[in-house]
């Protein structure tokens, strides 16, 4: 079996973080209530949501006389300090660890006096501020990878065994990151190639998937997994991407009198990122724009059973983010 080789690949290193999303949040973490419309918030699953002002940005430069600030929360109950609700005596809102059901409409009423100096005489004035939060949580990322290798011919062992092997090696490659192989198959094709004639290739594809059996293992208990699995995952993929790119470079300069029969085929490598939701969780870019790469708590109305990235149709659901359809 020295028709093909195959090589170990280079770890390589790539991460990324996502936070709330939203461009009206200030530099000091504060969101200004808007007359007239609600504002639309998105808060990572177990981050403390921005501070929530009761008030515009308009009102909050003027003078404000006995003002008072009246909560209320998705649950249509006027909202009070607890551990995880903190609310300042300048109507300031802060939700701590925040969670699918914290999600809905949070309303805030601004009273406070108008006062005429020369005569004393008070107006009360009252103005209202809507705020709409929403839980949402990074997908999880899987991807589909497609590569080609060359063979004598579409019949015989040898495919099969290059294809269980590959497989071995690719699993070998990313069994520490709680990463593997799932959905492999191949199949044979003639291809004509101009100049060099016909031959036979293996169209190999398969999915680098984050949830090898004992994933779990890997998130020592954090709240946030999908910070680790796609922290994981995204490594996995450059170390097979590496690999095959070591493939080509192999065969381009080791080789440069003749090629095994079996190897891959330079630039036949393709891949193409999966995003999942969590139950729960979907997306919908026509409803949640400003978090459209999002995994957003599905809304009344609506489930989600799987790992699927749409929210179903449940008329019958009243909360945030149901995993069934009662």
């Amino acid at each position: 079996m020295r028709a093909w080789v195959l090589l170990s690949a280079v770890l390589w290193y790539f991460a990324g973080v996502g936070w709330q999303r939203s461009s009206i949040i200030t530099k000091e973490g504060f969101v200004y209530g808007k007359v007239g419309r609600p504002v639309k918030l998105y808060v990572e699953l177990h981050h403390n949501s921005p501070v929530l002002l009761c008030t515009d940005f308009k009102r909050a430069q003027k003078e404000t006389v006995d003002p008072t600030y009246l909560w209320i929360g998705p649950n249509e109950k006027p909202l009070t300090g607890t551990s995880r609700i903190n609310i300042t005596k300048t109507g300031k809102l802060l939700v701590k660890d925040f969670l699918e059901p914290l999600s809905g409409l949070y309303t805030c009423t601004l009273s406070y006096k108008i006062v005429k100096a020369e005569t004393q005489e008070e107006k009360t004035v009252k103005q209202r501020y809507d705020f709409m939060l929403f839980a949402y949580r990074e997908p999880d990322y899987a991807y589909q990878i497609a590569v080609r290798f060359t063979t004598k011919s579409c019949v015989g062992k040898y495919n099969d065994l290059l294809f269980k092997v590959l497989k071995k090696i690719l699993n070998n490659l990313i069994s520490d990151l709680s990463c593997h192989i799932i959905e492999p198959s191949y199949k044979c094709h003639f291809v004509k190639i101009p100049k060099h004639g016909l031959t036979h290739e293996l169209f190999i594809a398969f999915q680098v998937n984050p949830f090898a059996p004992r994933w779990k293992g890997t998130c020592n208990e954090s709240v946030d997994c999908e910070d680790t699995t796609n922290h994981n995952i995204l490594q996995a993929r450059n170390r097979i991407e590496e690999f095959f790119r070591r493939q080509a470079y192999i065969f381009k300069h080791d080789f440069k009198k003749t090629l095994p029969a079996m190897h891959f085929v330079d630039h036949s490598f393709h891949i193409m990122r999966m995003d999942s939701c969590r139950p729960g969780f979907g997306k919908n870019e026509g409803l949640h724009s400003n978090c459209a790469s999002c995994c957003v708590v599905c809304s009344p109305g609506t489930f989600s059973p799987d790992v699927d990235v749409t929210c179903q149709t449940c008329v019958s659901t009243r909360i945030y983010g149901a995993k069934t359809c009662p």
